[in-house]
């Protein structure tokens, strides 16, 4: 009789474990796309497998032995073809292969492998730069993340992302062939190279996380799945590299904005602002993880980075008892810092928001004028929504509501628009 828990096993151990599979499949057969698909064909292998046989007692290593033995078909079939090709050649008088040369597949598959947990973590971290490699698209690399290092299928990276499965799949297709294309190797990068291109493994997982936490459009706020991803993401980092200070920051900045989501939502599933949140249903145990993780960063002593100084602000909301008794003085220092280190039309819009509320409204009117006469985020319903609130703060009624009936305009999100219209109808 089947087991109807053996296909929710498949999925939990997949969760865990995909990454590694991957990774080290990749070290066996020194091919990446190769072991890509290895490893969905022993996940296939285990959906009809499992159900019907039971749970194995070492599931990891069932698959990664079922990827072994696809592996090891695959190197035969090449061979035998790879002999043909030199056996008609040989007859064309074009020469070829000898008889006593062995293909390059046959010396993979004779390639001694071994699970080595001092391996597993170059493995992972391999992937993570491999997925994030310079020569990918930022959506080929968020696509190919999720995929071999989260273990999601083109189905969920489909659904969160709100775009057709195809599209996801064809992102994952070409991204392998650049890969294969540019000869990229399967190997962590040295020191210098590393520390370049974590930038991009860490502005991928904060994509992740970002896209998760607020969603661009759709009708749900917060994309669980998504952000709970890019933390899971975010700590595997923090494990393979100690001793980077920013991976602290971002894992820091993730844990502490996750622990509002609790309170982010009504039952309804309407939107609930910072000012009328209930905070005893904020996660605390997620601000003490993400209270840690920044000191952690800070004990480095180079400076908070961008993620950091993100964590820090975050993190003055965290323990703050209400928004009134937020320490807005050291938001705004926070902002400027970041703004410095990392300036965007964001940063600025964030900076203005906690100086209206230090100082007033008065005092944050001129940078966000600024940044609209500047033709800042033009397509974002985010300039006009603060826009639209500060001149209702100020009683300018007539231009509040233009920029508000803007920003509805603008708003992908069915919840966020909801707040909007909401803020309009209070305007009268």
């Amino acid at each position: 009789m089947a087991d109807p828990t053996g296909r929710e096993a498949v999925a939990a151990v997949w969760r865990i474990e995909s990454a590694r599979i991957v990774g080290a499949l990749v070290r066996y057969t020194g091919d990446f796309a190769l072991a890509e698909d290895l490893a969905q064909e022993a996940l296939a292998e285990a959906l009809v497998t499992w159900p019907l046989d039971g749970v194995p007692s070492n599931p990891a290593g069932w698959l990664l032995t079922v990827g072994r033995r696809r592996a090891i078909d695959a190197f035969r079939r090449r061979s035998a073809l790879d002999q043909r090709y030199a056996t008609l050649a040989h007859e064309l008088g074009e020469g070829g292969v000898t008889s006593g040369s062995a293909p390059a597949g046959t010396a993979r598959a004779t390639r001694a492998v071994l699970w080595d947990p001092d391996q597993i973590d170059d493995d992972v971290l391999a992937l993570m730069f491999i997925s994030c490699h310079p020569v990918l698209s930022r959506e080929a690399s968020v696509a190919l993340t999720l995929r071999v290092v989260g273990g999601l299928t083109s189905d969920e990276i489909a659904k969160g992302f709100l775009v057709p499965t195809a599209t996801v799949q064809a992102r994952i297709t070409r991204a392998k062939k650049t890969l294969a294309a540019a000869r990229v190797p399967f190997e962590v990068p040295a020191a210098q190279e590393r520390t370049e291109r974590l930038g991009a493994v860490l502005s991928v997982v904060y994509l992740i996380f970002t896209e998760g936490s607020s969603a661009s459009s759709g009708d749900r706020l917060i994309r669980f799945d998504l952000a709970g991803e890019a933390q899971r993401l975010a700590r595997v980092l923090a494990q393979l590299v100690p001793d980077e200070p920013e991976v602290h920051g971002l894992l820091a900045l993730l844990e502490l904005t996750a622990a509002r989501f609790p309170a982010r939502t009504g039952p309804d599933g309407q939107p609930v602002l910072l000012e009328h949140q209930d905070r005893r249903r904020w996660d605390r145990s997620a601000i003490r993880r993400g209270r840690a993780a920044l000191a952690r960063a800070e004990r480095a002593g180079r400076g908070l980075g961008a993620y950091g100084l993100q964590a820090a602000i975050t993190e003055c909301h965290a323990v703050a008892p209400s928004v009134d008794a937020t320490n807005w003085e050291r938001v705004v220092l926070l902002y400027e810092a970041l703004g410095r280190l990392a300036p965007s039309p964001v940063v600025d819009l964030n900076r203005a928001v906690a100086v209206s509320m230090a100082q007033g409204p008065a005092a944050a009117l001129p940078i966000v004028d600024d940044l609209a006469a500047a033709g800042a985020l033009p397509n974002s319903h985010l300039l006009p929504s603060v826009r639209g609130e500060l001149l209702a703060r100020l009683g300018r009624t007539d231009e509040a509501r233009t920029e508000l009936e803007l920003a509805v305009r603008l708003c992908g999100n069915e919840r966020e628009r909801s707040v909007l219209e909401r803020k309009l109808t209070d305007l009268g």
